[in-house]
């Protein structure tokens, strides 16, 4: 079999590359800039840009199954062509907020939800990955940190899942490599629900400083949000947090999909500590 994977320089595609290669499986790594790849040698490499049609037909030529990111812009386009190249399977790696009420008109959730539907409606087998809190999001606290002495929280007793990006590649290995585990929806979160301040304690802990945590205006946050961020998520993040005054449901697909259980918070946090201790 060959897969593909798409967004092959994100942090689940470039470790889902490596794992499908070290368990020799034939792997085609996608991006829309695949100069800038770090593969394994040998590991074959195209362009794709999920929201430009003309990269798909030489993306999915001879491609079995594909991992795919949830980009709706060319997603009808995607699915045309990739019944048209024989895909047989797509692992789609989705968001838990699909499973939230009001998906539908979340901005977080509605671009996962339309390509899980676009895919549910064709003659393909699909598989989402709707994937909680995602422990990277931890990692723009450093810059924080570095630039005002402390992390700047609009919600600190706000909880999420840490799932650790290893956790869903190996998973997604899994389900692209079983044909028994094809065609469900897996809900995969880390171990535990932490507050954010609990992140922060865990990150100290690891970089064995101490990191403050300063309480923010919500508007305060949005106005010195990332650029990338367009307005309308840093609304629904910020709503978002402030509902999540309670831990969140955790579940064992982790586990049941990769054979152990989820790594824990501490285990990012170790590994990261460098980019918290300058």
């Amino acid at each position: 079999m060959t897969v593909l994977v798409t967004g092959s320089r994100g942090k689940v595609g470039s470790l889902l590359v490596r794992v499908l290669h070290e368990h020799g499986v034939a792997v085609r790594a996608a991006s829309s800039d695949p100069e800038k790849l770090s593969l394994p040698a040998g590991t074959e490499s195209v362009r794709l840009a999920l929201d430009t049609p003309a990269d798909f037909p030489a993306a999915l030529d001879g491609v079995d199954s594909v991992f795919l990111y949830a980009e709706p812009a060319a997603v009808g386009a995607f699915v045309e062509q990739a019944e048209k190249a024989g895909v047989e399977h797509v692992v789609i790696m989705s968001a838990d907020a699909v499973l939230r009420p009001g998906a539908a008109d979340d901005p977080i959730a509605a671009p996962h939800l339309a390509v899980e539907q676009a895919l549910a409606a064709s003659s393909l087998t699909s598989t989402p990955l709707n994937c909680g809190a995602l422990a990277s999001n931890a990692l723009p606290w450093a810059w924080s940190l570095k630039a005002r002495g402390a992390v700047g929280l609009p919600y600190p007793d706000s909880h999420a899942d840490p799932v650790n990006e290893r956790d869903i590649a190996e998973a997604a290995y899994a389900v692209l490599t079983d044909p028994g585990l094809r065609g469900r929806s897996y809900h995969l979160t880390g171990p535990q629900s932490l507050t954010f301040a609990e992140h922060v304690e865990i990150i100290a802990a690891a970089a064995g400083r101490d990191i403050p945590v300063e309480r923010i205006p919500p508007q305060v946050w949005r106005a010195n949000k990332p650029g990338f961020m367009p307005d309308d998520i840093a609304d629904a993040l910020l709503k978002l947090w402030a509902a999540s005054t309670a831990p969140v449901p955790l579940t064992d697909h982790v586990e049941q999909l990769t054979g152990h259980p989820a790594r824990p918070f501490t285990e990012w946090a170790a590994q990261h500590a460098d980019a918290f201790r300058a």
